[in-house]
């Protein structure tokens, strides 16, 4: 019997792990599995569904679908992001959770994912389809409609959705789902609900759904008039500036983008998602663009006239909420895979994969080279900004260490190939404006969704993707308080992270964006509540991170002081299990200083004069404020 009539009997959770177990992606003729092994945490739903599927297939070798436990739903589908990012978006993993509040759990990872546009695979599990045994434990009973469940809430945060609820319905859902996984333009989020008894209900399968099948990621080719139209808007140009972001690095064309600098000499700013494109030392290179940008970047940005985007979707932070670019008629060309972002700021549209759009500027921009001046003033101005980085990274400060300084030990004492993760708090703004990263992958700042606990549950992705890399998450108490508990994972998995506890008792970041809005910092650290003003601005609470990572089984070294925290850190790195470094910083600062705006309204009347003094400077900062036409 061929594979056409032949079938095969299994329940519909063994079907698609058998399926899984059968996906590759492929790019310029490299093939790899596309779902390499599932994150799960085992409920009723799934228990008896997809976790008996995945025990068979380790017993009986009928697929190769490792299973990995985690201890937060949401961390394990950050785990999946993060290693689905260092691995240019060609692999992710799949993750099942529970009926209920263990599927719901996954909604954030999954608004994570899709913002950033990283694929992952989410297989929550669902109501019974039968309703036989309505209400069931958990369930959500929606007066208005008998099919809905809490699983709709994943609606909006997947860039595919789709409930099975019928055996044979996972055929077309599964290749949909796979579609979408692997297209550059389209991917996040793809969720599949599952509910619990068609999981364990039997079907015979055709053999055929079970083939090795490959999912070409292609690269687009710009159209040459596309092409012909840019270089024009290049030439013409006096002050042109770069500006590279994650699309550069998701597409490989680093040796691109530089050869392009090399040629044409235009300076290059990058998002968060691209630093690292060009290496910090690059001559054309002047940082990070934005709100938490360069003083080099920042200047040139006002100052150009032309600004080509490279793989970026230009988010208000990029663009200091539209305040950045100053020349009242620049003109944008994008190059982007996605014309949502190619269109953005009215450019000149260069729809295609980014190294094959850099590859055919380039040769259309053969012998052109930007202005001399234009080229030595980008050049001074980031050897400028390289003397006030210097001087963030050795600032003196006490009698706790000022929290550029630690960032500084932590940069000199990095390989250039280590990874530093972070995501939320102040440290991403420092980061952006400071951070020497020679290595696209070694700069690892999830910004998009800029998603509190990301950074310890994304560690262990990280490392999983690459091991030959020495991965250190870098977390703020506020973000380790949201997820330490993937520490217990790192550890069951036998994978070694270096965790840097960053501990200042509070959110720096939203406290002196507090402050400065007029808001006094107000519920912004972590005290005790003050017995006579009612607020918690008592004492600092007596809460010991140290001793609680211990506790989750981490190694834990504690360091007083800059020179004492990068001792600690050699050590870290010649540990070979999971270690947390943890050292205290002054909350108030100082901090590098910043010439970008970031757009959050203030209170346009209020009793108290520091919120009437923020709405006066906000209101004068918001008439820069535009729309690039």
């Amino acid at each position: 019997m061929n594979a056409v009539t032949e079938t095969v009997r299994l329940t519909t959770a063994q079907a698609l792990v058998r399926f899984l177990a059968a996906q590759y992606s492929e790019r310029d003729g490299v093939e790899q599995r596309l779902i390499p092994a599932v994150w799960g945490i085992f409920g009723h739903g799934n228990v008896a569904g997809i976790g008996q599927a995945l025990l068979q297939a380790a017993t009986t070798g009928d697929a190769d679908l490792p299973y990995h436990l985690a201890r937060n739903e949401q961390g394990m589908v950050h785990a999946s992001v993060g290693f689905a990012k260092m691995r240019d978006r060609l692999q992710t993993f799949a993750c099942t959770a529970s009926t209920g509040p263990g599927s719901t759990n996954m909604v954030t990872g999954a608004a994570l994912a899709t913002t950033n546009r990283i694929p992952v695979l989410l297989l929550p599990s669902d109501m019974f389809a039968t309703r036989a045994p309505d209400p069931v434990l958990q369930q959500l009973e929606d007066a208005r409609a008998g099919d809905v469940s809490v699983n709709d809430a994943f609606r909006p945060v997947s860039k595919y959705w789709d409930r099975v609820t019928r055996p044979e319905q996972l055929v077309p859902a599964a290749l949909a789902a796979m579609r979408v996984l692997t297209d550059p333009v389209e991917t996040g989020a793809v969720t599949l609900c599952l509910p619990q008894d068609v999981q364990a209900e039997a079907h015979d399968w055709p053999a055929g759904f079970f083939r090795r099948r490959v999912w070409h990621v292609d690269r687009p080719q710009p159209d040459p008039a596309a092409v012909a139209r840019a270089a024009e808007a290049l030439r013409g140009a006096r002050r042109p500036l770069i500006v590279a972001g994650g699309g550069v690095v998701y597409s490989g064309a680093m040796a691109e983008l530089r050869a392009f600098a090399d040629a044409t000499g235009v300076p290059v700013a990058d998002t968060h998602a691209g630093k690292g494109a060009l290496a910090w030392d690059h001559p054309c290179a002047v940082g990070g663009l934005g709100s938490t940008g360069t003083g080099a970047a920042n200047t040139l940005a006002r100052e150009a006239d032309v600004v080509l985007g490279i793989g970026t979707r230009y988010s208000d932070f990029t663009t200091a909420s539209h305040t950045v670019f100053g020349d009242p008629d620049v003109r944008f060309v994008n190059l982007n895979v996605a014309r949502l972002d190619a269109a953005k700021h009215s450019a000149v549209q260069l729809v295609a994969d980014a190294r094959a759009g850099l590859e055919a500027l380039g040769a259309e921009l053969a012998g052109w080279r930007a202005d001399a001046g234009h080229r030595r003033r980008a050049r001074g101005l980031a050897e400028e900004w390289a003397r006030v980085t210097d001087a963030c990274y050795r600032v003196e400060h006490g009698p706790l260490p000022a929290q550029t300084a630690v960032l500084g030990a932590l940069n000199e004492t990095l390989d250039p190939r280590d990874v530093v993760i972070n995501a939320a708090g102040s440290m991403p703004g420092d980061l952006q404006m400071l951070w020497r990263a020679s290595d696209p992958k070694a700069y690892h700042v999830e910004y998009a969704y800029s998603c509190m606990g990301y950074e310890i549950a994304s560690g262990t992705g990280v490392k999983m993707a690459d091991p030959s890399r020495e991965v250190v998450v870098l977390v703020g108490d506020g973000s380790y308080l949201m997820m330490a508990q993937e520490i217990a994972t790192m550890v069951s998995e036998g994978i070694k992270v270096i965790i840097v506890v960053v501990q200042n008792h509070g959110f720096a970041s939203i406290g002196s964006l507090s402050d400065s809005l007029g808001s006094q910092r107000f519920g912004t650290a972590y005290r005790y509540r003050d017995t006579e003003s009612g607020l918690l601005d008592g004492g600092v609470l007596p809460v010991d991170l140290a001793a609680n990572a211990a506790s989750l089984g981490a190694r834990v070294i504690r360091a007083e002081g800059v020179e004492e925290f990068r001792e600690a850190v050699e050590r870290a790195k010649a540990a070979d299990t999971t270690t947390v470094v943890h050292v205290e910083t002054d909350l108030y600062g100082p901090n590098p200083p910043s010439q970008g705006w970031w757009d959050v309204p203030v209170s346009e009347v209020s009793d108290l004069e520091s919120t009437r003094r923020a709405h006066a400077a906000y209101t004068d900062a918001k008439r820069t404020q535009r729309h690039y036409l």
